[in-house]
């Protein structure tokens, strides 16, 4: 006798599939048409971005540069402390030739990738492996009349400096900021002295277009430590004052409306001169990494914000030979660089440091080395699949990470 048949609720179906990684759930994009459309929807996309979120599935990016080929490239770390940390794949990208780019993000499981030398960029989705690449700018950039001089000045040169990479909730849109500096000379003069005029350009995913917004009353300065973009804001650190009156502040910008504010750097910090003060992402608030300017052993503060009202997290005290931050992996795992470039995690609940065996000899461009998280996702970007000439992926030879 034929036993009846028994079949799941197409709902109770789709909130299963819904828990599984990108990676599943793209090879299952064959098994039916109903599963592909179904797996494009943005309830769907939701459910499953939120149950990354949920699980803290986070994935780690190591950003480094090639020091013989000057090649730049990502080295996806597992994300299990009983793997120690091991190199999974290195992922190279020739779109952006011999120039490391920046990585802005995550949001959404996205990046932005940004060569700040020159006018290319590119939203990435890691997890699908859609790569597309943002058109160059067509805002103009008029010529610039010296009331000194009184001439016109010539365009000598356009260089893009800080970004972020965030979502604008309002109009369900992806948007990158980039600031921009100008710098005219009088073409005539051997020696010119530069002018220079300062630019916000705009870019939206929705309209594939970019637009300029007026300049805030305060420059980005210094980078932030993976993403500076927290739920609609992107945050760099900035300055006001001279030495003796030197003053560190937060610049923000509120992707839904497109405006400019800035917040004071809390009374915390001590001398701001005296310390470091890098901003990022702690569990999904603003966060600072407090650290002194002049050391042997380094300590660490970690001060985290929350409705402008600022808590301490924790202090590390006094870890050797430590160089620099790079973020932070699951669980509160703080990465750090030290003076020979090697990559060290701290485990807060254990106190315990270990030396990760990531081979760092070809890595000469120590600025270049930064850390990024992301969830999986199954967010859309207009784009295209990668191909060699954009991303190349290679995995790791072995467990101990040689490349």
């Amino acid at each position: 006798m034929q036993r009846p048949r028994f079949e799941l609720p197409e709902a109770l179906v789709m909130e299963i599939l819904s828990k599984l990684p990108v990676k599943s759930l793209t090879r299952f994009n064959c098994v039916c048409k109903y599963w592909c459309s179904s797996f494009q929807t943005p309830h769907f996309i939701s459910n499953n971005y939120h149950n990354n979120l949920e699980n803290n599935n986070l994935n780690l990016l190591l950003s480094r540069c090639d020091g013989n080929t000057f090649q730049p490239y990502l080295s996806q770390l597992s994300n299990e402390k009983d793997q120690n940390y091991i190199v999974k794949q290195n992922i190279h990208l020739p779109f952006f030739e011999d120039d490391s780019p920046s990585v802005y993000g995550a949001c959404h499981g996205l990046l932005c990738l940004f060569d700040s030398s020159k006018d290319k960029a590119a939203i990435w989705n890691p997890s699908t492996r859609e790569f597309k690449i943002l058109p160059p700018s067509s805002i103009q950039r008029p010529p610039y009349f010296s009331p000194f001089e009184e001439t016109y000045l010539t365009l000598d040169d356009v260089s893009f400096n800080d970004a972020a990479f965030g979502f604008d909730s309002k109009t369900d849109d992806y948007k990158f900021i980039r600031f921009v500096t100008l710098t005219f000379v009088n073409s005539e003069e051997e020696y010119a002295h530069p002018d220079f005029i300062y630019q916000v350009e705009l870019y939206s995913l929705r309209s594939n277009s970019w637009k300029e917004i007026p300049y805030p009353d305060y420059n980005p300065n210094g980078k932030t430590l993976g993403n500076n973009y927290v739920d609609g804001i992107c945050y760099w650190k900035t300055e006001t004052g001279a030495y003796l009156d030197f003053r560190g502040l937060i610049l923000s910008f509120d992707m839904r409306n497109d405006k400019f504010s800035v917040l004071p750097i809390p009374e915390f910090v001590g001398s701001f001169p005296e310390y470091y003060v890098d901003l990022l992402v702690f569990n999904g608030s603003l966060g600072a990494i407090v650290y002194p300017l002049q050391r042997i052993d380094t300590s660490f503060d970690l001060w985290v914000t929350s409705e402008g009202v600022w808590t301490k997290q924790f202090n590390i005290k006094s870890i050797p030979g430590v160089v620099h931050p790079l973020g932070f992996g699951k669980n509160g795992d703080l990465f750090l660089r030290d003076a020979n470039d090697e990559v060290l995690v701290f485990d807060a609940s254990t106190q315990e440091l270990k030396e990760l065996e990531i081979n760092t000899y070809l890595d000469h461009h120590r600025f270049a080395i930064s850390l990024h998280t992301y969830l999986e996702s199954l967010v859309h970007i207009n784009g295209i699949q990668e191909v060699e000439k954009y991303v190349i992926r290679q995995p790791t030879r072995n467990a101990s990470n040689e490349y």
